[in-house]
């Protein structure tokens, strides 16, 4: 009987050393998250700026623009170093604003559809 549970409590498989370490074993995983979040969240943020920045720099004198907060007017002048803009709203009127303050281009023909479904 003795010799039965000796053989019964023998190695049941040999020892595989201390456990690995939890965090090397998220590593992988983790690394797919920031590569997705570049992908998805970074990557496209990036590149709406870029196109902005791009918008923004195009910008010349006599053209029709729209400020964020809807003032719509003609580019007379910029500051001597371009972070100005100097809007030409009414005749007489002149206001000036940060060229960031700017949205962009302003589209008289997709402005008269708006209106017109309204």
């Amino acid at each position: 009987m003795s010799r039965m549970l000796l053989l019964a409590q023998g190695d049941a498989a040999p020892n595989a050393g201390p456990p690995a370490n939890p965090l090397l074993q998220m590593a992988p995983m983790l690394a797919m998250f920031v590569v997705l979040f570049y992908l998805i969240v970074l990557r496209p943020q990036q590149r709406e700026q870029q196109q902005r920045r791009d918008m923004l720099s195009g910008l010349k004198k006599n053209d029709k623009v729209v400020t964020i907060g809807g003032i719509i007017g003609t580019i007379v002048e910029f500051s001597g170093d371009g972070s100005r803009v100097t809007l030409k709203v009414d005749d007489g009127t002149r206001i000036k604003f940060t060229r960031s303050s700017l949205q962009g281009p302003y589209d008289e023909k997709s402005e008269s559809e708006n209106s017109g479904n309204s």
